[in-house]
């Protein structure tokens, strides 16, 4: 019998800026908040959940679709067993910040966060369930995925960008440098007296404006980015313990957990793609 609650994936080589999720039973799939380098947009296909996003809750329904800015802290979990299934899809940040300025949307090409959380439009959500259909449908050609892709995303960013535009915080350049110290060392051990000494902050005023910035501790923003480059190496094809070792893990049971707690899916899950 075919576990509804098992997420599914779809991708293909031939298009390795965006990927699909699809989770048809949802009651036990849970997330710890979380955030991705991709631009991510999911759909409520049935049933009720609660959509955490940088310290703010939404309830959504089916119906209902959530935008996601890349590295903003999210989680979208059942409410009280309630069924409920979605998708989400993530596309690259470089490949759509390009197509976005090529389309006139930014007037440069670099990425600007849209200040939409929730969308609640019929029009919409039946064209990205319709465009998830043909990204799942292995008789539909290449031409048809890409064309569906990028006429889905153009026109809802030109509907999304007429709402005003708000960034996260801009963090002061000693929080940068911490964060891009972790990014640089996400296979390393880092102990927050190394974190005090490069920035002169305190411990605890370095852990809470850290978050500030971030929507993560220090920790937690390391293993969030040690998950993101563990995904990034199963995507590519490694083994599971290579992925762990890789993005700095003890061991594979702890990659395991850690990976299973951030994306709700084990990593093997994530390795057995649809096929395109």
């Amino acid at each position: 019998m075919t576990d509804l609650s098992c997420p599914l994936f779809w991708r293909d080589a031939r298009m390795p800026y965006v990927e699909l999720r699809q989770v048809k039973d949802g009651r036990q799939v849970c997330y710890a908040l979380h955030s991705h380098s991709q631009w991510s947009l999911g759909a409520i296909t049935r049933g009720l959940s609660e959509f955490r996003y940088q310290g703010e809750v939404y309830p959504v329904a089916a119906g209902d679709l959530v935008v996601v800015n890349p590295h903003w802290v999210h989680a979208c979990n059942p409410v009280e067993d309630e069924p409920w299934s979605y998708l989400m899809l993530y596309v690259d940040l470089p490949w759509l910040t390009e197509l976005c300025y090529r389309e006139g949307l930014l007037p440069e090409p670099v990425w600007q966060d849209l200040d939409t959380a929730k969308l609640t439009f019929p029009y919409w959500y039946q064209r990205y369930c319709d465009l998830a259909a043909c990204l799942l449908n292995p008789e539909a050609d290449l031409l048809h995925k890409q064309t569906h892709l990028v006429d889905f995303l153009t026109g809802l960013l030109h509907h999304l960008v007429t709402a005003p535009v708000q960034s996260l915080p801009q963090a002061p350049e000693k929080m940068q440098a911490l964060a891009a110290y972790l990014d640089q060392r996400v296979d390393q051990e880092v102990s927050l007296e190394d974190l005090c000494a490069l920035s002169s902050y305190s411990e605890g005023h370095l852990v809470r404006s850290f978050k500030k910035y971030f929507g993560l501790t220090p920790h937690a923003y390391q293993v969030n980015r040690r998950v993101e480059l563990g995904r990034q190496e199963l995507k590519a094809g490694k083994p599971i313990a290579e992925a762990a070792l890789a993005a700095g893990f003890a061991d594979q049971s702890h990659f395991q957990r850690t990976f299973k707690r951030l994306m709700a899916a084990t990593p093997n899950q994530y390795r057995q793609v649809l096929s395109p």
